[in-house]
């Protein structure tokens, strides 16, 4: 918002810089005194004209260039810098006699209360002193090069500003696909479960990494997860399909086994989705027993409350897709005692870079054996906080 009692029009009056107000095709709608002062015209004189008509150039490539950065301005309405230019001064004190000099022009887009540019503040700022460097006996050709090597830095300025403004826009993307496909968990009947997510650092807040707690309608429970390939937002539009098939699967087949199935066989239709590890889960809480099967992923680890802590991996076979002809996936199961935590979680929780991954997975036995009658939110947040920085973690928690 604007400060009360701000004279805007006073501070584009005392700018040192050379600034003109453009319409949106590039017609002078007013000039600063330092612009006057620079083309040697005033205010009336360059009211109401084309821009190229008030400041000439005699190179035409300069001319071009100008007009190409206005229009990106137009395009993109973010503020663009074009190459430099060369435009003489004539001395005060010698009628006649022109000074060499050159500018780097700046346009910058001011927009209207839909977002739309409305106008352009052309700005000129003298890099004379630059380009002439090393003293008057600098021959043309060095002095070229200079002006080349300016309008590239400045080039890469605008590329590196909208690569800040292309990312930001896409981790605005990720968020809201994150959002959308790692959702919180249904509510449970009869148990309590807590999920977290934690991407790895310099993504985009979003991977191939998914979970899924889903209350069945025959009152079992349904807990999976998932990890694949990659980091993005490719990664994450396969890890979308996967997650919907599995999820839709498990509602409809016999167990975790012929879910898994059935997943493998979608996997290998589907870009990018081979070498998927999952494991899914069957909670049957009226029997106190967990089926599971595994596609190449860690084994779910199953907390008694006396702290003695089981790895699932009786039921383990590799990644989706990754063997020559499909086969039967195996299935296991195994009771549970009241008030036993089952813990799916990723490969990011357990993996150290130079590290085996048996040490992971005592590490992870050891914090749940010493936390493991904790609740179940505070518990997902120390064990998120085990993860690896370098990877991707998802993590549910179900008391049991």
């Amino acid at each position: 918002m604007r400060e009360p009692g701000i004279d805007y029009h006073a501070i584009f009056e005392a700018s040192p810089s050379a600034m003109l107000v453009l319409n949106s095709v590039f017609v002078i709608l007013d000039a600063n005194p330092s612009y006057q002062n620079l083309v040697g015209r005033t205010r009336d004189e360059l009211m109401g004209q084309y821009v190229f008509d008030a400041f000439p150039q005699e190179d035409e490539s300069e001319r071009e260039d100008q007009k190409a950065s206005m229009r990106r301005v137009l395009e993109s309405r973010a503020q663009d810098v074009a190459g430099p230019i060369r435009h003489d001064l004539e001395e005060p004190d010698r009628p006649g006699v022109f000074a060499e000099r050159y500018w780097s022009p700046i346009n910058a887009p001011v927009l209207d209360s839909d977002g739309q540019v409305a106008l352009i503040v052309h700005r000129l700022e003298e890099i004379t002193d630059l380009v002439r460097a090393g003293g008057p006996d600098v021959d043309h050709r060095r002095r070229q090069m200079k002006l080349e090597l300016y309008a590239r830095s400045r080039e890469l300025q605008q590329v590196n500003e909208r690569l800040r403004q292309t990312n930001a826009r896409e981790r605005q993307i990720a968020l809201a696909l994150q959002e959308s496909m790692l959702p919180a968990p249904q509510v449970l009947a009869r148990h309590q479960a807590a999920v977290r997510y934690r991407p790895a650092v310099h993504t985009l807040n979003v991977c191939g990494d998914w979970y899924d707690v889903t209350q069945l309608s025959n009152g079992k429970y349904a807990v999976a997860v998932g990890d694949v390939v990659g980091h993005g937002l490719a990664a994450a539009g396969v890890m979308g399909q996967l997650r919907s098939a599995l999820s839709a699967a498990i509602r409809v087949v016999g167990g975790p086994a012929s879910a898994l199935d059935g997943l493998d066989l979608y996997a290998r239709s589907v870009d990018g989705a081979l070498s998927t590890t999952a494991v899914q889960t069957i909670i049957a809480w009226a029997d106190h027993r967990i089926t599971y099967s595994s596609a190449g992923h860690p084994p779910p680890a199953l907390a008694d409350p006396d702290g003695r802590v089981r790895f699932l991996d009786q039921a383990t076979d590799p990644p989706l897709g990754a063997s020559l002809e499909h086969t039967p996936r195996p299935q296991a199961s195994t009771t549970y005692a009241d008030g036993a935590t089952l813990v799916l979680y990723t490969d990011g929780l357990i993996e150290r870079r130079g590290e085996d991954i048996d040490q992971g997975l005592q590490r992870l036995a050891d914090h749940l054996a010493r936390h493991v009658n904790g609740q179940v939110e505070a518990l997902a947040d120390e064990l998120i906080d085990l993860s690896s920085a370098t990877d991707d973690t998802a993590v549910v928690v179900v008391r049991l």
